[in-house]
């Protein structure tokens, strides 16, 4: 008997989010999906010009010209794994839970670490800040020599260059890996560790809060390549010994997501492998929503 495809899609999707809340610290674009695959969002052209007290009659017409942006989403799937009786699971979550939870876990972490990459910034003016900390060993695996630690002052420096780009203060978030976390923190004083941490808030994976910032913490973020105007690393990609780490600041309207077709596949009575043959995959995408990157800002490390 086939199995209700629709009841494992709906689980992988109910838990894409899982141990990644901050992907939900985002525009949402869902709704602009086309066929699951293909994100198309109507765009305005500039708004009105506003002339005060007007002395120049009659006033030039304009005409607003509208463009489109699409992006195709990328295609997350898993390796196949075969569950035997593969009905029987779809009675009980907790079953499915146990069947589906280590690939349920390398999708998400595989969409997470894409989408932070997709939404890093690189080389648009005022969006990248270096640490300026005391001196400490690199904590990248493959890097070598030293670099400046993050402090409470870099983070406070972060909220700056978005007050001056005029970004909404309410929705704004900061994603820090583990060991940049252990710097921020080290460097807090006792009434700031105090104050930051009763904004605590596990069911949304906030940390606390600080200078504005929604503090997350994940085990490792972005990595940038030591430069003049340093750039982001693409996922995956060689490790360099000059490599920094980076913390990611954010607008929640500054970046989007958009999940696009789950699906779930079966091979029945699979000979090679006396039983039944199963993957499931995933299309989902974001970016950063204006070319000059208004909202971001990364604190990439700085090299002692």
């Amino acid at each position: 008997m086939a199995i209700q495809k629709e009841i494992w899609q709906d689980h992988i999707e109910g838990n894409l989010f899982k141990n990644n809340e901050f992907l939900l610290a985002s525009t949402d674009v869902g709704q602009h999906v086309l066929q699951g695959k293909v994100v198309h969002i109507p765009q305005a052209g500039v708004t009105a010009t506003v002339v005060k007290n007007r002395t120049s009659i009659p006033a030039t017409v304009v005409q607003r010209t509208d463009s489109d942006i699409t992006y195709t989403l990328d295609e997350y799937t898993t390796d196949p794994i075969l569950i035997p009786n593969a009905e029987s699971y779809e009675l009980s979550y907790n079953k499915r839970e146990s069947v589906l939870a280590e690939y349920e876990s390398s999708l998400r972490e595989t969409i997470a670490d894409n989408l932070l990459v997709t939404w890093s910034p690189s080389g648009a003016a005022g969006t990248i800040i270096r640490t300026t900390g005391a001196d400490v060993a690199t904590h990248l695996q493959g890097t070598t020599g030293n670099r400046k630690k993050l402090t409470v002052s870099d983070l406070k420096y972060a909220q700056l260059q978005l007050n001056k780009q005029n970004v909404p203060m309410e929705g704004r978030y900061a994603l820090i890996s583990a060991d940049m976390f252990q710097q921020l923190t080290d460097d807090m004083s006792a009434t700031q560790y105090r104050d930051f941490s009763a904004a605590y808030d596990v069911k949304e994976g906030v940390l606390g809060r600080l200078f504005g910032f929604n503090i997350m913490m994940r085990g490792s973020v972005v990595t940038y390549v030591e430069d003049i105007a340093p750039t982001v690393n693409a996922y995956s990609a060689p490790t360099a010994a000059t490599d920094n780490d980076a913390v990611l600041c954010w607008q929640i309207s500054a970046v989007e997501r958009a999940v696009g077709q789950i699906n779930f596949y079966e091979r029945t009575g699979d000979p090679t492998y006396y039983g039944d043959v199963y993957s499931a995959g995933v299309r989902m995408g974001g970016r950063i929503r204006r070319s000059d990157a208004k909202g971001i800002v990364a604190i990439v490390q700085a090299a002692a």
